[in-house]
């Protein structure tokens, strides 16, 4: 068989691959990525060179797809589609700014924007986000922190935010993704929940939890809402219980900071929310410029676990240490 036969053999089939998934098919988006991993890498080796980078340009770009394979035009080009995004990735990483959108933002251009796309996309993202539960606490964390967060997306905040080493973080990640795609296909026909509805529900959550502490009735909410047992935790050392984070928006609170809802992520057992901060005029650095809260969820759905992390460093005010990650 001539190659040129050969290639029309795999544009084909790519096509038939690429329609199969963007229709929800997940056993036909794993083959689509499987077949195309080897152009993948070269692209990656090629652009980076030899290095620990390349698999987790690969990786990252195949999260990617599986967040856009419905933006795909040509089914029959997939293939060099996939290695533009590894492409990208890479170059992004070179200049240090790789732009790891959150999963869960799932844009849909206009021109494909009736309801039969959204159900595919919400149902993808659905998936998604079942398989990232079948993880373990310590793979989980950093995979939601790369790939679902805005602000706490360096392999350095992660760290810090686990309490644990960079390189830890890598290796952690690295396993992560390796079973994520395990988890994926075991959770391909399973039912899904509606992760949408509860990120919305976990953002009104959010804006909740900030009235009552600016109308100071946060103690009340944290008794009524949140685990008994609940502990801020710093590193993978707890701290304090609920009283301390009292006393810690109480204190920020009288300082005239505030904190405002940026970005919020919402699965079973883990939930983060992003807050930017606004300080007092005449004390303009008060606190850093952002906050994530970092909550584990126990079986009842209450935080039991929070980590408190903020994403730029700048120096932190001696009254903010007690919270401080």
């Amino acid at each position: 068989m001539s190659s040129r036969n050969l290639g029309e053999i795999t544009r084909i089939e790519d096509a038939a691959l690429t329609l199969a998934a963007q229709a929800g098919d997940v056993a036909s988006l794993g083959l689509l990525l499987e077949r195309h991993r080897a152009g993948m890498r070269a692209v990656a080796v090629s652009v980076l060179g030899p290095g620990p980078d390349v698999d987790d340009v690969v990786q990252d770009a195949a999260l990617t797809a599986l967040r856009r394979v419905g933006d795909v035009r040509d089914p029959e080009a997939v293939g060099p589609w996939l290695r533009m995004i590894v492409r990208n990735h890479a170059r992004s990483l070179l200049r240090g700014a790789v732009d790891f959108r959150p999963l869960d933002d799932l844009h849909v251009p206009v021109t494909d924007s009736g309801p039969e796309r959204w159900l595919e996309q919400h149902a993808m993202r659905d998936w998604i986000w079942e398989a990232v539960e079948e993880l373990s606490p310590a793979l989980r964390l950093p995979l939601v922190l790369r790939h679902f967060s805005v602000g706490v997306t360096s392999y350095e905040q992660i760290a810090e935010a686990c309490g644990v080493p960079v390189g830890t973080v890598r290796s952690r990640l690295s396993q992560g993704r390796a079973k994520l795609a395990l988890a994926l296909a075991a959770t391909a026909d399973a039912p899904h929940g509606d992760a949408a509805r509860r990120t919305r529900a976990s953002r009104i959550e959010a804006r909740e939890t900030l009235d009552a502490a600016a109308s100071g009735h946060f103690g009340k909410l944290l008794t009524e809402r949140w685990s008994p047992e609940a502990v801020l935790v710093r590193g993978n050392q707890p701290v304090g219980g609920r009283s301390l984070l009292v006393r810690g928006m109480e204190c920020d609170l009288e300082a005239g900071v505030r904190q405002h809802l940026a970005h919020a992520v919402a699965g079973r057992s883990l939930v983060v929310w992003e807050m930017d901060i606004s300080n007092p005029d005449d004390d303009p650095e008060h606190c850093p410029p952002a906050v994530a809260w970092l909550m584990s969820l126990d079986g009842a759905g209450r935080v039991h676990r929070l980590r408190l992390v903020h994403p730029r460093p700048v120096p932190v005010p001696h009254s903010l240490q007690p919270l401080m990650v």
